[in-house]
């Protein structure tokens, strides 16, 4: 029991990675696209429950909201083309911020880090529902994703630079 919410972790890494050669199949995305949503909160609520957290899960778990995030930004320039020229300044600034909190975290703690905040959550649930919306070729909701995404990156890396020891799951700057 102690290792299903890592199998849960891994398994949306490998739908994950499926679900970026499905985006000319809307049907097939959705349904792929659900099933990854589906376990990434099982995962963490399963290892709450049976009190099988650990640090492998929270880094299989990082590296699947990485990898979300990444074949969600891909699959949303192909699907929109032109119209997604607009957001590539936020995209880039994202990416390098991201970059930048994950080179803090390999000099000061010795680690990949990616922090759990609230912020972070955020972001990924409206990324997350964002590709629901750009199927229908609406960019409008994409504005809010983005500034959200650049406070939420800018924040973790407010907290890496003041923080002395390590929490991967802190909250926010406000709360340890």
């Amino acid at each position: 029991m102690k290792h299903i919410p890592n199998i849960i972790s891994l398994s949306r890494i490998v739908l994950l990675i499926a679900l970026f050669f499905t985006f000319h199949n809307a049907f097939l995305f959705v349904t792929l696209y659900l099933i990854c949503g589906l376990s990434d909160v099982l995962d963490g609520y399963i290892a709450r429950k049976t009190k099988t957290e650990s640090e492998l899960g929270a880094r299989l778990d990082s590296i699947a909201d990485f990898t979300l995030f990444t074949v969600i930004t891909v699959s949303i320039i192909l699907w929109m083309g032109n119209k997604i020229l607009v957001f590539l300044p936020f995209i880039i600034i994202i990416a390098l911020i991201r970059c930048v909190n994950l080179a803090i975290g390999a000099l000061k703690f010795h680690s990949l880090v990616m922090l759990h905040t609230l912020g972070n959550k955020l972001t990924g649930l409206l990324l997350f529902i964002s590709p629901l919306f750009i199927l229908y070729q609406r960019t409008e909701p994409l504005w809010p994703v983005c500034i959200i995404a650049v406070l939420s990156a800018v924040e973790e890396s407010v907290i890496l630079i003041t923080t002395a020891e390590l929490n991967i799951n802190r909250r926010s700057i406000f709360k340890s």
